[in-house]
């Protein structure tokens, strides 16, 4: 018994030690990089940086994208995962499978395709629209809503799921409307789900490159497409000062939103 309880406990250090070097490896020293280079260039590269007129016309584009993308992704994602969860019918593992599917395509491969649907000139339905939609906003809406949709359904299915709909045929018996049982059972039931999930969509949304890159024309000026990724992507590519910085502020956002998310949710567990 004692051998097991040691070889137990040494297993469980090992896979620790095996966790704690891949998650090393792949986030902390990366993001340590990004942080030293930051701090080494002086507070006054930083803010130069990142107050620059591109860089706050990147942000703005950035934040306009992202806020449309996490709009769309809300509502669908709601009435998709509640159609998966509450509902049987035929097409229904179809319809999941494509729900994940931006997951597995590259995301150059959904710009492309995106391109050759509503591309100005040669697109399917772009050549007979009176807007643009690709090399313009909402080309890089409608790229970004795309990736991240999956991101929403993987916290709101599984959680309507396990709840069931048992209160919710409850409360339809009882009397209650479509409105009055959504927003007194089903939203306070995924509440959590769905601000992790927002978090998610919004986190991978500002850090949107593939699709964004082949949608958006990269554009710079008056009009321009540019975001803070292909900011930071020409930036490195011709040797720019500002690419730490830049990367730096879109990490800190991403960490911000991340960990008051997760602060809310343990509070709402303890309480």
């Amino acid at each position: 018994m004692a051998s097991t309880a040691v070889g137990s406990r040494r297993s469980r250090y090992g896979l620790r030690a095996v966790g704690l070097v891949y998650v090393g490896a792949i986030v902390l020293i990366p993001l340590y990089v990004i942080t030293y280079r930051t701090v080494a260039d002086g507070w006054s590269t930083f803010w130069a940086a990142i107050s620059s007129d591109e860089a706050v016309t990147a942000f703005r584009l950035t934040g306009e994208v992202a806020v449309a993308a996490v709009v769309i992704n809300t509502v669908f994602g709601v009435g998709v995962a509640l159609l998966l969860s509450r509902y049987s019918f035929r097409g229904r593992r179809v319809l999941s499978a494509l729900a994940d599917l931006p997951i597995s395509v590259s995301p150059i491969v959904v710009g492309l395709a995106l391109v050759l649907v509503y591309g100005p000139a040669t697109g399917w339905f772009g050549k007979h629209l009176s807007f643009q939609i690709i090399y313009a906003l909402p080309g890089m809406v409608l790229a970004t809503a795309f990736v991240s949709l999956p991101l929403m359904l993987r916290e709101l299915v599984p959680v309507l799921e396990e709840a069931g709909d048992d209160m919710e045929q409850a409360a339809r018996v009882l009397g209650a409307s479509a409105r009055q049982r959504f927003v007194r059972i089903t939203l306070p039931t995924i509440r959590p789900a769905l601000m992790y999930g927002l978090v998610l969509t919004f986190a991978r949304s500002i850090g949107e490159f593939g699709a964004i890159r082949v949608v958006s024309g990269n554009i710079q000026g008056s009009g321009q497409t540019q975001t803070t990724t292909l900011l930071i992507e020409d930036k490195y590519q011709n040797f720019e000062p500002g690419t730490y910085q830049l990367a730096m502020v879109l990490v800190l956002a991403t960490i911000l939103a991340i960990v008051l998310t997760s602060f809310r949710r343990s509070k709402e567990d303890v309480s």
